[in-house]
């Protein structure tokens, strides 16, 4: 059996599961059997199975007692998506916090976050750490009726009908879309960390959320004693991006959310030299090393330079070149195989332009009175 949603149609595509053609976002009922994962640990067909809601399941929407929301200061840019999120640790469990930019999280954590449009919940992402270590990745679309959300295909949905996203459409990702984010830095848990729910939150950043009821941060995870062995010089002061401004400190905070999880030092893009994390254990290091890999650096990308022609050298940030950048360009770019980040966005995120922008304006003016001062 077949069901397809017109683009008009209120929101997300409905069934019992959801599985996609490629062009025109079918679903069938059949693939519930065919997108697990491993045999002796099938992924739940359900979000309502997942454990994340309390006795009045999904339809009520109301989360069980066990497990904590939270917000990161610094939010990933979806296309204007709104947002919630979640963490459940097995009972008796911690996160040890000693190396505090890479946070180990105990077998059985479970993290989850839903993506909205227009009031109506479309998509609930799952990361679950398993017996072996590893950690999974699924997707649920939420049904038209908004009872339930049903597991995605693992090649994901690339046009999801959905009133009051870009176009009326929506992009789930595949499983490979996640574990590619997700597996690109020191953790695979990306927003929530120290820095992330560090009590001191900047309130400038772009698209900043305000935190939810009973939302969870730094200090009280540790008060519960669900968070461990951090050295004590971050446990007394709450981290904070070492920055001379208020506009460097949200530019480094946006750089290190939206592009951190893939440019850094330690993951498989280390060799491209663009240093986007922002470090908790050498606050000052790390945003020096973001402004030096970038500054003045050749870029790998050529843009069209229409009559200026390509004889000066591309560079992630040109000196005195603002808006030859090609760090800008990319951010800037409507073309899919350009623009940055690559997933996950199909409209510029015009705020975050604008913000990264003026750092690189106001840094220059900086840097230039510096070697001027008498």
């Amino acid at each position: 059996m077949v069901v397809r949603v017109q683009a008009g149609a209120l929101l997300v595509l409905l069934l019992l599961v959801v599985v996609a053609s490629p062009a025109r976002g079918e679903v069938t009922e059949r693939s519930a059997t065919t997108v697990a994962t491993a045999p002796e640990t099938p992924l739940p067909q359900r979000l309502s199975e997942t454990g994340l809601y309390g006795a009045d399941g999904a339809s009520a929407r109301v989360v069980g007692a066990d497990t904590l929301p939270f917000s990161p200061q610094y939010p990933l840019w979806s296309d204007g998506a709104s947002k919630r999120r979640w963490i459940r640790l097995p009972p008796g469990t911690f996160i040890d916090a000693s190396d505090p930019d890479a946070w180990r999280f105990p077998v059985g954590t479970r993290l989850w976050k839903e993506f909205a449009h227009a009031g109506r919940p479309i998509e609930t992402r799952f990361i679950e750490r398993l017996a072996d270590g590893r950690w999974r990745f699924a997707t649920y679309v939420w049904n038209l009726q908004g009872t339930d959300a049903l597991l995605a295909p693992e090649r994901g949905v690339r046009a999801l009908p959905a009133p009051g996203a870009p176009g009326g459409l929506y992009a789930v990702p595949s499983r490979a879309d996640c574990r590619g984010c997700h597996e690109g830095g020191p953790t695979p848990v990306l927003g929530f960390g120290a820095l992330q729910l560090s009590p001191d939150r900047d309130p400038q950043v772009p698209h900043a959320e305000t935190p939810p009821p009973g939302h969870t941060d730094l200090a009280d995870l540790q008060a519960r004693g669900l968070l461990r062995l951090l050295p004590p010089d971050v446990a007394r002061t709450p981290p904070r991006i070492a920055a001379g401004s208020a506009v460097a400190r949200s530019a480094l905070g946006y750089l290190h959310a939206n592009c951190g999880h893939c440019h850094n030092d330690t993951g498989p893009l280390a060799a491209m030299d663009m240093a986007m994390l922002q470090s908790v254990a050498d606050a000052p290091g790390s945003a020096r090393r973001t402004w030096a890999s970038l500054y003045g650096k050749t870029s790998r990308f050529r843009a069209d330079r229409g009559d200026r022609g390509d004889d000066a050298e591309a560079q992630c940030i040109a000196p005195g070149r603002v808006d030859d950048s090609t760090l800008l360009q990319r951010m800037a770019s409507p073309h899919v195989m350009s623009r940055m980040p690559p997933m996950g966005v199909s409209i510029v995120d015009v705020a975050g332009l604008q913000l990264i922008r003026q750092w690189i304006l106001d840094h220059e003016h900086l840097s230039h009175l510096k070697e001027n001062a008498p």
